[in-house]
């Protein structure tokens, strides 16, 4: 069994960037292949960014940093991802796209590289099917931020290896990591309970049941959750559940998974949450405030 020593990273957005981050910080060579080199410095800046902050807060010493970015690596050109032992991908959830580039790799890669997708949606047999290399490939779902969530969903397809999964798993493991296993199904665990829980909530919302600040509130205070429903939609995207919840009512066909108007609408307007500063709430103010929805 090849033990996994170099790290290749499809995407240095948000979530590429944080696995990037953390396969850094314990050991592995990394390199973070990005579409531009303009893309390619932002993702070296969040990295710089995450571990400046890291300091800070005394988790970690400047000899660490130092030690992290030694490791890292950023490039646009596909080919340099040729010598990993395990490529994770972290693009956009598009099939289509991502299966384009699962190709490629599988004509550059060893025999022994492990293709990884962090899809949060997509089934991994779609992406199986087509690399050329479906007893070598598996799901790692990583959770957002990176660095700070423990959790990370390993799947396997009807195809991926029992070897292949182990070393996923055990990969997991040595990114100091709490790795679970899941079944091949489209979101998975946490988002198969976690987005018509979410969808739930802007339901209730647009028929009148309770205000935004409420329903966060009666949640947080009800049940125990760090975030209300609100909140959370905000700080994963609109945009991303909706496509997240897009992709899972295609796959089952059950009402519960299908986006609610306000949603589509929110999203049209370019209501993303957070990185937009405007969902739910205003984030162009502080404390933020509840947005004027139209309700």
């Amino acid at each position: 069994m090849t033990t996994i020593a170099t790290v290749g990273v499809l995407g240095g957005g948000l979530m590429g960037s944080g696995i990037a981050q953390v396969a850094a910080l314990n050991g592995f060579t990394t390199i973070v292949r990005e579409v531009d080199e303009p893309s390619a410095q932002r993702a070296r800046s969040s990295i710089e960014k995450s571990l400046g902050k890291a300091i800070e807060k005394g988790k970690l010493t400047e000899e660490a940093r130092a030690a992290t970015m030694s490791r890292l690596t950023f490039t646009t050109v596909v080919a340099d991802l040729a010598f990993a032992d395990i490529v994770v991908e972290a693009i956009i959830e598009d099939l289509e796209l991502k299966n384009e580039i699962w190709k490629e790799l599988n004509a550059l890669c060893p025999a022994h590289t492990i293709f990884a997708s962090n899809t949060s949606s997509l089934t991994i047999a779609a992406m199986a099917a087509v690399s050329g290399r479906g007893d070598r490939m598996v799901g790692l779902h990583f959770f957002n931020p990176v660095p700070v969530m423990k959790l990370v969903e390993v799947v396997k397809t009807v195809t991926t290896s029992e070897e292949t999964f182990s070393r996923a798993f055990d990969f997991a493991k040595r990114l100091k990591k709490e790795p679970i296993a899941a079944k091949d199904n489209s979101g998975f665990v946490v988002n198969l309970l976690l987005v018509p829980y979410l969808l739930d909530a802007i339901n209730a919302l647009e028929h009148g049941v309770a205000s935004v600040e409420d329903i966060d509130k009666g949640m947080m205070l009800g049940t125990g959750y760090p975030m209300g429903p609100f909140t959370l939609l905000d700080f994963v995207g609109l945009d991303t559940t909706y496509k997240i919840a897009e992709i899972m009512f295609d796959e089952y066909r059950e009402k519960r998974y299908a986006p609610p108007p306000l949603l589509k609408r929110m999203v049209l307007a370019g209501y993303y949450g957070k990185k937009s500063k405007r969902g739910f709430y205003d984030y162009s103010v502080e404390p933020p405030v509840v947005s004027a929805l139209g309700l």
